[in-house]
């Protein structure tokens, strides 16, 4: 896919990684429509797009919720006429033991609001917006390309049963899309990062920062700009389809 002029949709584009992918598209020539809750996050990545040359519009969606994912994209594709790329970046966190118990008696159990928040928005979010932008891909006649933001988490990650499960679901989507859309000319796959630099990272105390790093055969983080070079990869590589990429820093080795 020659990006320049084709309209992207990323999904919490107001900050770190959809902020970073959202700049590195731009900067190909590519129209943005950025998803996220905060208009002011988004409202600075607009102005970073701009000033690469490119046309990004910001829309405000829970992409939780149904009929606010389906109302978001019958705007996107009002507003730009078509739709090329889907990025299913938009996640949350609620880490938290499965149970944890002391002397034989349970103190703490991860509870369901935990487990449900992290599914509806990291899971159910991607299978909606996926349904969303395939739909409008095939009535508009676009050969379009859908990329999931999956984990090395998707392994399986201590304190994160709601976060791997989601991640390991979102994997699974992409390799799933990609048998079921290619009929369509639509591809998808995923992206599964390490530890990559973001504001989280970046406000940890530099001991813990060094010791986190420590565990990586590269002995060092990922950078924001390097998910958004592997996210313009999948997009322009007309053939590569079903495939997770895991971009760890050999920490799955």
């Amino acid at each position: 896919m020659n990006l320049n002029d084709k309209v992207i949709v990323i999904t919490g584009g107001g900050q770190g990684l959809g902020r970073s992918m959202a700049v590195a598209l731009a900067n190909k020539g590519a129209k943005l429509a950025l998803i996220d809750l905060n208009q002011e996050k988004l409202d600075e990545t607009i102005g970073l797009c701009q000033e690469a040359g490119s046309e990004a519009k910001s829309y405000i969606a829970n992409i939780a919720e149904e009929e606010s994912v389906i109302t978001t994209f019958d705007a996107i594709v009002n507003d730009f006429g078509t739709l090329h790329g889907l990025v299913n970046n938009a996640g949350i966190t609620r880490d938290a033991l499965v149970l944890k118990a002391k002397e034989g008696k349970i103190e703490k159990k991860m509870g369901l609001a935990e487990w449900q928040a992290v599914i509806d928005v990291n899971l159910t979010g991607t299978f909606l917006c996926g349904r969303e932008a395939a739909e409008r891909m095939i009535t508009t006649g676009s050969e379009g390309v859908i990329i999931n933001i999956s984990s090395i988490s998707k392994a399986g990650n201590m304190g994160q049963s709601n976060y791997s499960a989601a991640k390991a679901g979102v994997a699974a989507l992409a390799v799933t899309w990609a048998k079921e859309l290619a009929r369509y000319n639509i591809r998808a796959a995923a992206i599964a990062p390490g530890f990559i630099e973001t504001e989280m990272v970046a406000s940890m105390k530099p001991e813990a920062r060094e010791k986190l790093a420590a565990f990586i055969p590269m002995r060092r983080l990922g950078s924001p700009d390097e998910i958004a070079h592997t996210c313009i990869y999948i997009l322009e590589n007309d053939y590569l389809t079903g495939r997770v990429v895991e971009l760890d820093g050999g920490l799955r080795l």
